[in-house]
């Protein structure tokens, strides 16, 4: 008799384009059965059931899947690092940057990188591309209304500019908001766009199978253009970066290798 979870995941994939199969198995089995039985499930053949017809327990199960939790500016240092060691380079000879915050949640990081750039350039000119495959969180990030706990590392020039009271939440700036364009994508599954200068993608790789990093990272490679970064989590950093023509700009911080001359990959 088929496993109950192995055939959970199966009609998952076929449902819904998404494949558990690429999540490391023991943490995700562990995740969602404990949110299966807080809703009184006993099996995952019933629970599979009940998202098919109950919209917002299938948003829950998504949310607990991708570990919906982020705030601006988080791991305040890192953003630090971005301002000072890596972004003087991107923007060298360039009026705007092309940039994707990838599996981006509620929102957070993409606003924070657009509230970074607004001090070096127009925020007409600055587009972030934000992609996730949970639509609840998207509908959440494209609202722009946050708890005050989400706010800690936002420096207090930034938060009196671009948030105002809002009974017991924080409402993001239309400025901000408008550079910052949101849309659903699996990044195990549908196309990736190219030619980008920034791609951010942090603490979500972590719960990838060692194929499934590989096959994103690749992705992600041929998706920069040369000189291009990816700024990855803490506790994601890239073993082998010259696999996948990169090369180590700072800690937690790629640079896409050139493809002709000399090049630090080659050395």
């Amino acid at each position: 008799m088929k496993d109950d979870y192995i055939e959970f995941i199966e009609r998952v994939k076929h449902e819904t384009g998404i494949d558990l199969a690429l999540y490391k198995e023991k943490q995700m089995k562990r995740r969602l059965t404990t949110l299966r039985e807080k809703r009184g499930y006993d099996n995952f053949s019933s629970y599979f059931h009940a998202l098919k017809d109950d919209s917002q327990l299938f948003h829950e199960f998504l949310d607990r899947m991708t570990i919906n939790v982020s705030e601006f500016y988080r791991n305040y240092k890192r953003w630090e690092t971005f301002e000072k060691s890596i972004l003087p380079e991107l923007i060298k000879g360039k009026d705007r940057l092309k940039i994707w915050s990838a599996a981006c949640s509620t929102g957070e990081e993409p606003y924070t990188i657009a509230m970074i750039l607004s001090d070096y350039m127009p925020l007409d000119m600055i587009t972030v591309h934000a992609t996730d495959i949970d639509e609840n969180a998207l509908s959440r990030a494209q609202k722009g209304r946050y708890p005050e706990r989400s706010l800690k590392e936002v420096p207090s020039k930034k938060r009196a500019k671009f948030f105002e009271k809002d009974g017991a939440l924080y409402r993001l700036s239309d400025q901000i908001k408008q550079s910052v364009e949101f849309k659903k994508q699996n990044l195990l599954a549908d196309r990736y766009n190219n030619s980008y200068d920034l791609i951010v993608c942090r603490n979500v790789l972590i719960y990838f199978t060692e194929d499934a990093k590989s096959y994103v990272y690749k992705k992600f490679s041929d998706s920069l253009v040369e000189g291009g970064i990816l700024f990855v989590g803490s506790t994601e950093q890239i073993f082998n970066p010259q696999s996948y023509n990169l090369d180590i700009a700072e800690t937690f911080f790629y640079k896409k290798c050139k493809k002709d001359g000399v090049s630090s990959c080659d050395i």
